[in-house]
């Protein structure tokens, strides 16, 4: 996917002209002249000169003519080109990385609650949907285990998870129950749970008084019956709107958030695409999924818990803004990985 940078087959001009292309474009989303090039690329050549190497870069794949007399527009191959000849000083993590840390300085609470608004703030970084892969829960231990009487027929099964998560069920009852039903409940609750996998069956002896022992196996059949799927993963999506703003055609915008409501396929898509652990971009129909065919993906690592990783990144159009989406996703895995490593 990633071209070496040491098999650059563009000489220094051509390398400017089509950077002075996609830059254009990823802001006007219009076809980009000669003469524009010619004003903006700091070239001292003449505007015949710009036009030829515009042609060549036509007849090598990187920009096209989407009408005849119109300026170009870059290709996949051409954002490619242009991702992959990024300078470090070209993707200012730093202008991220003071707005995402202070975030992360006043955001406290559930982790549910931060990983939906850590996927607000991406979205609002960058301008695009935004998407966080949280990993599975199975493995983690269970550190605290609660049944919460609300009302008359309803409680709440609060599970404190090792790496910060909180599940809550709520549980109809059947019957009266007193708080003391309630505290012997969660005594052998906490005895036989506590320390234990998530994903472990849990077998309990029973007190042989029958109101208590309704109010732990109604708990057990919740905590041992909680649907998973295969891998147990889940994704956050925000700003999904803000992606029926980068396309004109309106069976692109319906394809787009057609694909974004079917969870397992966005996450098997991001699996599939996120190279070694590293930041990764990649382009248009590089994925593989025709619906995305005019869509990128920016995504980067995080670790959660000694195994488990998950994912942060952004969907947009291949004319997105590149280096802010990079520095915003790098960022954001950072203080991310570094928030739940404070446990």
């Amino acid at each position: 996917m990633e071209q070496s940078k040491g098999d650059s087959p563009l000489d220094t001009r051509k390398q400017a002209v089509l950077h002075s292309v996609i830059t254009e474009h990823i802001q006007s989303a219009q076809p980009v002249g000669s003469s524009h090039v010619l004003a903006t690329s700091g070239l001292k050549v003449s505007a015949a000169t710009i036009r030829n190497d515009m042609s060549i870069l036509e007849d090598e794949g990187y920009l096209i003519q989407p009408h005849t007399s119109a300026g170009r527009i870059p290709t996949d191959k051409g954002y490619r080109y242009f991702v992959d000849h990024l300078s470090d000083q070209e993707v200012p993590v730093g202008t991220s990385l003071g707005e995402v840390a202070a975030f992360f300085e006043r955001t406290h609470g559930e982790l549910e609650l931060l990983f939906k608004e850590t996927t607000q703030m991406l979205s609002a970084l960058t301008d695009y949907a935004a998407l966080v892969v949280v990993p599975s829960h199975k493995s983690c231990t269970i550190k605290s285990v609660q049944l919460i009487h609300i009302v008359d027929r309803t409680a709440v099964l609060v599970l404190v998870l090792s790496d910060g998560s909180i599940e809550k069920h709520t549980l109809t009852l059947e019957g009266q129950f007193t708080e003391s039903d309630f505290q012997m409940a969660n005594q052998v609750l906490e005895q036989s749970h506590e320390g234990t996998r998530r994903d472990q069956s849990h077998a309990v002896k029973l007190t042989g008084n029958s109101r208590v022992d309704q109010l732990i196996s109604l708990a057990l059949e919740t905590i041992d019956g909680t649907p998973q799927d295969e891998s147990g993963e889940s994704l956050i999506v925000q700003g999904a709107s803000r992606m029926a703003l980068a396309f004109d055609a309106v069976d692109t915008v319906r394809s787009v958030l057609t694909i974004l409501e079917q969870q397992i396929l966005v996450v098997n898509l991001i699996r599939s695409v996120i190279e070694q652990d590293k930041l990764t971009v990649s382009i248009g129909q590089e994925h593989g999924l025709a619906p995305l065919a005019q869509c990128s993906l920016v995504v980067a690592p995080y670790k959660m818990g000694h195994d488990e990783h998950g994912i942060v990144g952004v969907l947009g159009p291949t004319r997105m803004n590149y280096r802010n989406a990079m520095s915003a996703v790098t960022a954001v895995g950072d203080q991310l990985e570094a928030r739940l490593s404070e446990g």
